[in-house]
């Protein structure tokens, strides 16, 4: 999937049929002069609804057309004939699509399972036809009711991605190299700060045709709770993933107080974010020889709370035991 088809923020306008007047009519046929009401009921106006699919990963069909609306709901006829429904709109959408009301930014709900449907914007009902109104002192009611109109509003849809590993780091930490080498995918690449603005998937191929997935998410920066660079834009997909990698590069001053920080900045937009189960890769380890590799392994050993392990993704090195220990913790 290229960048400019991840889509994960849409505003749409949705509207809902109108419910179907009902009949006002009188019973009339050869012999039966006064046969009384038998007007229909107006149909139900049609429904916008939201569908889970998960063979979708981006709201890109969202992109362009921005405005769904429902059929309307026939009138009732003679006989006591309810009008037709009017036609219900589906919107298929990805697991993980939270809905807000586009005026208030109110969560209404949220599509988490294939096939699930969601009502966003009800249909009217259709009014009552006059045969509902006869009664002992009013035998040829001549009065109907109108159908209810359809609703009319904004909603938003965001996207979080579901993916079981989350790759955490500050930009140009390598996190889209080590996707491209344990997955297929073929994120953007280069030698500077925020290459990825838009998250990228990748499914790891794993032991016994086994798989998880696994997302490069844009770089976090001190801040980001509170929406510097591109704050809330990646932070709300970190809140999907079951297992957070944190990915910090081996020439950094400060191993510890990096990972510190990107630890701080997810407690600060989301504590639950910490009841996640943590993994440290430190990326780059290729520059260090044995024995510098070592003598930064007896200090982390004593100040880093976490499990980590050196890796190198241009050099291959540890890639598999990653895969390991990552599937591990995925199936704990």
């Amino acid at each position: 999937m290229t960048e400019g088809n991840f889509v994960d923020y849409v505003k749409l306008f949705v509207s809902s049929g109108n419910g179907g007047k009902g009949s006002v009519h009188l019973h009339r046929e050869k012999y039966i002069t006064k046969g009384g009401p038998d007007g229909g009921d107006g149909g139900r106006g049609g429904h916008v609804i939201l569908r889970g699919n998960n063979n979708l990963w981006t709201l890109v069909t969202y992109k362009f057309k921005k405005h769904f609306k429902a059929g309307h709901g026939e009138h009732g006829s003679k006989n006591r004939s309810t009008g037709a429904d009017g036609e219900d709109v589906y919107l298929d959408v990805p697991l993980g699509t939270v809905v807000r009301n586009g005026e208030t930014n109110e969560i209404l709900f949220e599509i988490t399972q294939h096939g699930e449907e969601k009502i966003v914007a009800e249909g009217g009902m259709g009014g009552r036809g006059n045969w509902h109104f006869k009664t002992s002192t009013n035998q040829t009611p001549r009065y109907a009711q109108p159908g209810i109109p359809g609703q009319e509003k904004y909603v938003i849809l965001e996207l979080k991605l579901l993916a079981d590993v989350g790759l955490v780091g500050f930009p140009n930490a390598g996190k889209s190299t080590l996707l491209s080498v344990m997955t297929s995918a073929k994120p953007k690449i280069a030698d500077y700060e925020f290459t990825t603005l838009k998250p990228n998937l990748g499914i790891v191929e794993y032991r016994d045709f086994q798989s998880f997935v696994m997302a490069d998410i844009p770089g976090i920066i001190e801040g980001a709770a509170e929406g510097k660079g591109l704050g809330y834009y990646f932070l709300r997909h970190i809140e999907r993933n079951a297992t957070l990698l944190f990915l910090i590069p081996a020439d950094s001053k400060d191993i510890v107080k990096e990972y510190e920080i990107l630890l701080d900045e997810l407690r600060r937009y989301n504590p639950e974010l910490l009841d996640k189960q943590r993994f440290v890769a430190i990326s780059k380890s290729d520059m260090l020889d044995d024995e510098l590799q070592e003598m930064m392994k007896v200090e982390l050993d004593h100040t880093l709370k976490v499990p980590y392990m050196f890796i190198s993704s241009v050099a291959q090195k540890g890639i598999q035991e990653l895969k390991d220990k990552l599937w591990g913790l995925l199936n704990e």
